[in-house]
């Protein structure tokens, strides 16, 4: 029995409720009382039979199990669900003066009437716990809620019990618990979405992982939230709604709109169809959407899969670089493993023999020796047709790579179209939005450039692809190096 439905139980017989001037209230007399009376209805019977007829009806169909005594002590009110768990029907209960000898044993009855009959004194509700016997002899633990009934002269007139097993009291109190600390302070996000998609109640995880306050949030749609992957979510929200809560959480990729610009974020999800407990059948009422921020650990866990496919790619390409007899072409073996999952394009501009790094920044030029196509992927080949110089414009990333020794980082403004005319000034692929120049170092010279590129549809280079490029470069300068030593390098 809820404390709602409690309080239900107080207003239907409430203590302005009395029967003809008794200050009994009112309900429906058993059915022998009312064959015994010999009198003829008068004009009022009607309206007073469908008014009993209405309160028994009322009563019978309560949740709550509810008895009432009169002033005397005697019982004078028994619905069908105390006869659910006593087990004794309102024809033997009515009428029985306490519960002594019958609902409660004898050594306790004058106590549990006492402090039944005790809420006859005092105003508002009182809670006791008592044993109550069954019908057939088991115990059971018993939480009521009794208060007076005063008559219409405004004295008590009797006492009304509503009572309900303790482990289905402990049972609802966990559950209410249990609803409230989720909606507080649990450390997962709590979001009630209305069969419309809107959040109705959210609790103070999830409005910081929105971006909002608990109450800014209630009503608006997700999308005003969520700027990238709102449609994977309301999906997901849809498809409980129509066929219910899937077996295992699911994880969603977010972009959100904040105060200090977008968030990507990632949201491990689970979902429960919300349907009402008083239809008769499951009426959703929406969904209920638990959520964590685990952006932290998936970014851990793609760094970590990077980094070993990385290594992998490495140990892979020194294998297959060991096996060649020509050193450019171990170069171009290194670079196209070091190419997958890594970058679009690759380009290795070497020096002319003998130039220094100034030399070179003073106005020489790198040489062309192997490039990828620039207009579709493909392997890295050396230049067929000798190597051929390449024209960079001062201030270019590749020579800024070389006068830092070091590497240099670029990206395409976001003003400018598509990047082309970005790329074609400086001398890449057309479709080229994002570049890493990382110097070639080898026995304390400056060898060169090798340079990653990246389309647009992809993410910028960042610190540990730097770190990765260098340590391809690395290993390119060792073998570009001994091509110099064997005497086959460009400009020799």
């Amino acid at each position: 029995m809820g404390a709602s439905r409690s309080s239900g139980t107080t207003d239907a017989l409430g203590p302005d409720e009395g029967a003809e001037g008794t200050g009994e209230p009112v309900c429906p007399e058993p059915s022998a009382s009312a064959e015994g009376d010999g009198g003829s209805p008068g004009a009022g019977a009607p309206a007073a039979d469908s008014g009993a007829e209405l309160l028994a009806a009322l009563l019978d169909g309560m949740d709550a199990a509810l008895c009432a005594f009169d002033a005397g002590g005697t019982v004078t009110h028994w619905n069908r669900e105390a006869e659910r768990i006593l087990g004794w029907s309102a024809q033997e209960a009515v009428g029985r003066t306490g519960f002594a000898g019958w609902a409660v044993r004898r050594a306790d009855a004058h106590e549990v009437q006492g402090r039944l009959m005790s809420a006859m004194d005092a105003p508002g509700r009182q809670v006791h716990e008592f044993a109550l016997l069954r019908k057939d002899g088991s115990r059971v633990l018993v939480r009521t809620q009794s208060a007076r009934v005063l008559g219409a002269d405004g004295k008590p007139a009797g006492v009304y019990c509503a009572f309900s097993e303790v482990h289905a009291q402990i049972d609802l109190e966990r559950a209410i618990a249990l609803s409230e600390a989720l909606l507080e302070d649990a450390s997962w996000g709590v979001v009630l979405v209305d069969v419309d998609l809107r959040p109705t109640v959210v609790n103070a995880y999830a409005s910081r992982a929105l971006g909002g306050g608990r109450t800014t949030l209630l009503g608006r749609p997700l999308g005003e939230l969520v700027v990238q992957g709102v449609e994977e979510l309301e999906a997901a929200l849809q498809h409980v709604l129509a066929e219910g809560a899937p077996g295992a959480p699911a994880e969603f990729w977010v972009t959100l709109r904040t105060a200090e610009g977008e968030r990507r974020r990632c949201w491990r999800s689970g979902f429960l169809r919300l349907a009402s407990p008083l239809a008769e059948e499951p009426v959703p009422l929406g969904v209920g959407w638990l959520f964590r921020d685990v952006t932290a650990a998936k970014l851990a866990q793609q760094e970590a899969d990077r980094l070993r496919f990385r290594t992998s790619q490495l140990h892979r390409a020194a294998r297959a670089a060991a096996e060649c007899e020509d050193p450019m072409e171990a170069v171009t073996s290194l670079l196209d493993f070091a190419l997958a999952g890594f970058a679009d394009h690759v380009l290795l501009d070497l020096t002319p023999g003998g130039l220094t790094a100034g030399e070179l920044t003073a106005g020489e030029r790198l040489v062309r020796t192997a490039a990828t196509p620039s207009d579709a992927p493909g392997p890295c080949l050396l230049v067929a047709g000798g190597s051929i110089p390449v024209r960079y414009g001062p201030g270019h990333p590749a020579l800024q790579a070389v006068e830092r020794i070091g590497s240099v980082r670029t990206s395409a403004g976001t003003g400018e179209a598509g990047g082309a005319a970005w790329a074609a000034e400086r001398r890449w692929p057309r479709d080229t939005a994002h570049a890493l120049c990382t110097v070639l170092r080898s026995r304390g010279r400056t060898l060169g450039v090798l340079t990653f590129l990246r389309a647009a549809n992809r993410s910028a280079f960042e610190r540990p692809d730097t770190a990765y490029a260098e340590t391809v470069a690395a290993r390119v300068a060792v073998a570009a190096d001994l091509t110099r030593v064997v005497g086959r390098g460009p400009g020799e």
